[in-house]
């Protein structure tokens, strides 16, 4: 895949979620997952281009970029979650809020990958739809040698959702940016009109002339 063009980002930070509305067109996107899975490290890399080498555990941090996707003017306001049990409550919230999920793993947490349908199910029942904007993110993937989880896994799972799936590493940025900017495609497409076409007309075959011939 390819990411999208992107502008000069202008970057801010705040620690509750979903600022104020700009004059573009804004995405409210969720990053959900376990803990530890690098959720932070993905948004942190993308918004100010560092790398999050650490774990320290998030309860709720908002984050929000300017850019260009796919020649579209986007503000990305990007919300990092709580992955733990005890923030539950809270993860209602941020989903019934959210446009569009990414929901993460680790390649080297195969407990991480077992959890993450769970986290769909609750998208899916907090906003009360059948389906949702989300892209499956298997994160790390630059530490090959602890690999718990294999890429056709992701796709097979991604596959089963019809969903968008890609591997990232926050560290090295491999589609680290892209992740993001596909999740905002989906949601575009999502928003598009769908185009209803009226069926045309039956056309009804020619009248027979009234007049008949007479042969002499």
């Amino acid at each position: 895949m390819t990411g999208g063009e992107a502008a000069s980002p202008s970057l801010s930070y705040s620690s509750s979620p979903f600022n104020a509305m700009s004059d573009n067109k804004e995405y409210k996107l969720v990053v959900l997952g376990s803990g530890g899975v690098g959720k932070s490290a993905l948004t942190i890399r993308l918004v100010t281009d560092n790398f999050l080498e650490d774990y320290d555990p998030t309860i709720e941090d908002s984050y929000r970029k300017q850019t260009t996707i796919d020649n579209s003017p986007a503000l990305l306001d990007i919300l990092d979650t709580a992955g733990q049990e005890e923030y539950t409550s809270m993860q209602d919230q941020w989903m019934r809020e959210g446009k569009g999920f990414l929901l993460v793993y680790s390649v080297t947490s195969r407990s991480s990958f077992d959890d993450i349908a769970a986290f769909k199910d609750k998208i899916l029942r907090a906003k009360d739809v059948d389906n949702v904007p989300i892209v499956l993110v298997g994160n790390k993937c630059d530490l090959e040698a602890q690999r718990q989880v294999a890429a056709n896994e992701g796709k097979e799972l991604a596959r089963q959702w019809g969903c968008a799936f890609m591997e990232t590493s926050a560290k090295e940025r491999i589609l680290n940016e892209e992740c993001f900017y596909q999740v905002v495609r989906e949601i575009r497409k999502a928003e598009r009109p769908v185009r209803v076409e009226r069926p045309q007309p039956t056309q009804k075959p020619p009248k027979k002339s009234g007049f008949k011939c007479t042969i002499l």
